[in-house]
């Protein structure tokens, strides 16, 4: 079997979903998706044929086929219906149970290593999607045009769709119902009163933890630390906490003040002024949710190092936004676990950055496949025809490019773009108007350009914040490209599928624009030429249990090299 030829990327039908699928289909396809990525399109086990995608397992011989809505250029497919499999020369569907046990036992014949982890998370993927379908039938999450931003935060039903187990979570499903954004949850946080010297924290400047304090009032002599009610429900008998409490070091307040919502990564919340980015002792997909305490430390000191580029780049690039992180603080007891269990990391909220008159939508709402909630950009360009979506594709490219690429070659900053990390404010018109960059934790520094600023820092904060210059680029592109404007790109083929080689080719503009700025630069050359792109290798990752940190990368085919006119012409 080969890799699917760039002629098949037209479109096999109308590729706009008429309605949301069935939870074992969402998980089925993830998983397909994952082994035409990782597995089978590597070593050109797959084909198309006659609508469908075809794809081997190449060690165990297992041949799997699935219905196409529409091809890709990039090879990121739209898949409908059930997977079958091929058994004595006919093919019967195959549960999202059965395909997973076929992907266990492929992985386990490639690695030699068992998984035994790998079916539970699936299924736990499988429950998480299950009871993000009925919240969103039930309306849990409000879609009044007041609340746009939140039900874009709150609107994504099946995660990640290259990754095998996006909505795989440890906890119960009644914390998850009172917690979980697909579940339009709201709460107020847990509200500790600590005496000073029992607390630890950093900031940028005399005011920035004023969004803390404002939360609420504590008796003289403490400083307020808000959490999140659930991380207090799982450290509230530990050891070190309960005699803190006992010697009046730490009052426990209880639940009270303003209620704030989670948005899409379930642990940071937002109340309408300030995002606070609290620990959670949750597994999500790959990892524990909490800040560790370099994260905690190193976003402060990020936030002081990026200031200069930051001004520089929304002065060069109007509309672009990065927002910092300036402060954070944590409970101080002799405790490594509550220090990180405790830490909340103070983001800016959108009040202090969005433009005047622009709504702001997380763009991996804008570009989800389904029509979950009214940022999705089938709902947001209703009406538009092809040459609006041609002009609207131009104008986002404008606005997400060239800061990224800039950072990454003027300033030796390597920024993480992908679709959850951006908020994307657009007019009345739905025209995207501003980019808001978001989570500082996927952020580095390139040790060539920032060695003194990097060796000013406690080596156990400068490690994690540096990456050399090939690994800072691969994170550049897989991101920007193949995360982002992939995905991106496709929603907007699925309203049009006959424009994709046309929306390719903006984006093979843009990058051009932007190599005609910065002098050619070798790696940026190698992309406009169609140099295989770096993919991140989720299932290979959650196989071998690797952190996320950790996580390796495929190289796919790209639709930017010569082929792109071919399908241009066809």
């Amino acid at each position: 079997m080969t890799s699917a030829p760039s002629a098949a990327a037209s479109a096999v039908a109308a590729a706009v979903p008429a309605a949301l699928p069935e939870a074992g289909h969402v998980v089925a396809h993830t998983l397909l998706n994952c082994l035409l990525r990782e597995v089978c399109g590597p070593g050109h086990h797959t084909a198309v044929s006659d609508g469908h995608l075809l794809l081997r397992l190449p060690r165990s011989g297992t041949l799997l086929r699935v219905r196409l809505r529409r091809t890709s250029l990039i090879g990121a497919h739209r898949l409908t219906g059930p997977v079958a499999e091929e058994r004595g020369g006919t093919f019967g569907e195959l549960s999202w149970q059965g395909l997973a046990e076929r992907i266990h036992h492929e992985l386990l014949l490639r690695t030699g290593v068992r998984n035994d982890e790998f079916p539970e998370q699936v299924a736990a993927t499988h429950a998480g999607v299950r009871a993000a379908l009925a919240a969103h039938r039930a309306g849990a999450v409000p879609a009044a045009a007041a609340d746009r931003y939140r039900n874009s935060e709150q609107s994504l039903l099946f995660g990640h769709r290259f990754h095998p187990t996006p909505k795989a979570r440890t906890g119960s499903g009644a914390h998850w119902a009172r917690y979980a954004p697909e579940a339009g949850a709201r709460f107020a946080l847990r509200h500790l009163a600590v005496r000073p010297e029992h607390i630890r924290q950093e900031s940028t400047g005399p005011h920035a933890l004023t969004a803390l304090d404002r939360l609420g009032r504590v008796p003289p002599g403490h400083l307020l630390l808000p959490v999140h009610p659930w991380q207090y429900a799982m450290l509230r008998r530990h050891p070190a906490l309960r005699a803190a409490l006992r010697r009046g070091a730490v009052l426990d307040l209880g639940p009270r003040g303003t209620r704030f919502w989670p948005t899409a990564s379930v642990r940071t919340l937002y109340d309408g002024r300030t995002f606070l980015k609290c620990s959670l002792n949750v597994r999500i997909t790959n990892c524990l949710r909490k800040n560790a305490e370099y994260e905690l430390a190193g976003a402060v000191a990020l936030t002081r190092l990026l200031e200069p580029v930051a001004a520089d780049l929304s002065a060069r690039f109007p509309g672009t936004v990065l927002l910092r992180e300036p402060a954070y603080r944590t409970l101080d007891v002799g405790s490594r676990d509550l220090a990180e269990g405790f830490g909340v990391i103070v983001r800016e909220g959108l009040g202090a950055r969005l433009a005047p008159g622009l709504t702001a939508l997380l763009a991996a709402a804008v570009a989800d496949e389904y029509p979950t909630g009214p940022a999705q950009l089938n709902h947001l360009l209703a009406g538009a025809g092809e040459q609006q979506a041609l002009t609207w594709w131009e104008t986002y490219l404008e606005l997400l490019v060239p800061p990224v690429l800039a950072a990454f070659f003027d300033h030796g900053v390597v920024l993480e773009p992908h679709l959850q990390n951006v908020v994307v404010g657009v007019d009345a018109a739905g025209t995207p108007r501003q980019v808001l960059l978001r989570d500082l934790e996927g952020t580095k520094l390139l040790a060539g350009h920032h060695a003194r600023a990097l060796a000013a820092l406690p080596p156990g904060v400068a490690a994690p914040l540096t990456y050399d210059a090939g690994r800072g680029w691969d994170r550049v592109v897989y991101c920007l490209v193949v995360n982002h404007l992939a995905e991106m790109l496709a929603a907007l083929a699925d309203r049009h599928p006959h424009l994709e080689a046309r929306l390719w080719c903006a984006v093979r503009r843009a990058l051009a624009g932007c190599a005609a700025a910065h002098g050619h630069p070798r790696p940026l050359r190698a992309l406009i030429a169609g140099a295989p792109l770096p993919a991140k290798a989720n299932l290979l990752t959650r196989w071998e249990r690797k952190a996320d940190r950790d996580a390796g990368y495929v190289r796919i085919g790209s639709p930017l090299g010569s082929g792109l006119l071919k399908a241009l012409s066809s």
